[in-house]
């Protein structure tokens, strides 16, 4: 055990802390949500990661993003993530892809060596196709939903994509899954919160994503924890 999981290993036991260190999780996302999961994926203790993004900081992600600060601006997103893990766990395998991810790629991405796929993408379709990717080859993804235009963080929680409600994007993403037979068996971070239609912006459609709704700092951080707390803990319930 490295002395810095010696918390870690109070808790997960030795045992657990080997399961983790066996681990290979894919995070496919390094904004709001997937910069917070991949640092709390990180801290503890998942010995292999593959991060994906390709965009770079823009001053409008201050507000929400962990690796988004005046001095970072316009630097890329996934190589700021890779030195922030690397420099809490340097015995990480990490690999870094830096590019947006097409919904061609999302399909390729997705291989049985990873034990577990967050998909932390805010654009629909690069995202259906992330977890359909998962879905047909067997391998654990928990996605996440709309985090914007929302402001309480007791109504964030895990489902089955079946039972969410009151969510612009989990409506998309369930009506188009279901086009695609798949209606359950889906885990997702989600808020059943209606969310501040006032607040929403449009776009020129860039990368698959047509609009956007105000975001505060906390509630992107607080889906991204969900996230890992269920990737963390199915991952300690994983036989050997």
């Amino acid at each position: 055990m490295a002395i810095w999981q010696e918390r870690a290993e109070l808790l997960f036991k030795p045992e657990g802390l080997e399961k983790l260190k066996k681990a290979n999780v894919l995070i496919v996302g390094m904004g709001g949500v997937g910069s917070f999961a991949a640092e709390f994926v990180a801290r503890a203790g998942v010995g292999k990661m593959t991060i994906v993004d390709g965009d770079v900081v823009d001053i409008t992600n201050i507000n929400r993003q962990l690796p988004a600060l005046h001095t970072t601006v316009g630097l890329p997103k996934v190589q700021l993530m890779a030195e922030r893990i690397k420099d809490i766990n340097p015995e990480i395998e990490l690999t870094i892809v830096q590019e947006f991810l097409s919904p061609e790629r999302a399909t390729e991405i997705v291989t049985n060596d990873y034990d577990y796929v967050m998909d932390c993408i805010d654009s629909v379709t690069p995202k259906l196709n992330l977890i359909i990717a998962a879905k047909r080859k067997k391998v654990k993804i928990i996605s996440n939903m709309g985090a914007g235009g929302k402001f309480e963080a007791s109504k964030v929680c895990v489902k089955d994509i079946s039972k969410t409600d009151y969510c612009p994007l989990a409506k998309n993403v369930r009506k188009r899954l279901k086009a695609e037979g798949i209606s359950r068996g889906v885990k997702v971070v989600y808020s059943y919160e209606r969310p501040d239609y006032s607040s929403i912006k449009k776009t020129d459609g860039s990368n698959f994503k047509k609009s956007f709704y105000g975001t505060n700092s906390w509630m992107p951080a607080l889906f991204g924890l969900h996230a890992a707390e269920k990737v963390i803990t199915d991952l300690l319930k994983n036989k050997d």
